[in-house]
């Protein structure tokens, strides 16, 4: 019996050592899930206004402005949750694309969203006002999108 509770403690100790871990390593997959629906919830709208842009879909005024005041709702709301400090791809590698460069230079990163953000409210601003209004503004958008990905996020 001695041994038996022995082995009993340790397969137990071993089940919740493991649960820890586990728990302790998913403890940002919300946060990770609602920052990966951000993007591409930003991909969808943005994609709509770039085919217009492109000539790829017909222009349709109403579309383009629901499809920009989504973007501008998206880079002002507050998404601060949704990284928190150690969620990035080298403590997490495989879960995420973020770098923790996201984090060390956390000025540069808000400055960059705030880029994105004027960039949307102008494109909100005129979207619905014609198809030129919409390829004059569209750069600003991915210029500010593509600035943050290519310092904070890893390659594929």
């Amino acid at each position: 019996m001695k041994y038996g509770l022995s082995l009993i403690c340790a397969l137990v100790f071993t089940v919740v050592a493991g649960l820890s871990t586990a728990i302790a390593e998913g403890k940002f997959d919300n946060a990770i899930k609602a920052r990966k629906a951000v993007m591409s919830l930003y991909a969808w709208n943005l994609g709509q206004l770039a085919a217009m842009a492109k000539g790829e879909v017909d222009y349709n005024p109403e579309a383009a402005r629901i499809a920009a005041e989504n973007i501008t709702v998206l880079a002002t709301m507050n998404n601060g949750a949704a990284w928190p400090q150690g969620s990035d791809s080298a403590a997490l590698p495989g879960q995420t694309r973020a770098k923790s460069e996201a984090w060390t230079t956390y000025p540069e990163s808000a400055e960059i969203n705030k880029t994105l953000a004027e960039a949307a409210i102008a494109m909100s601003e005129v979207a619905d006002t014609g198809l030129e209004n919409i390829q004059a503004n569209i750069g600003a958008i991915g210029g500010a999108c593509s600035a943050c990905h290519k310092k904070f996020r890893e390659s594929e």
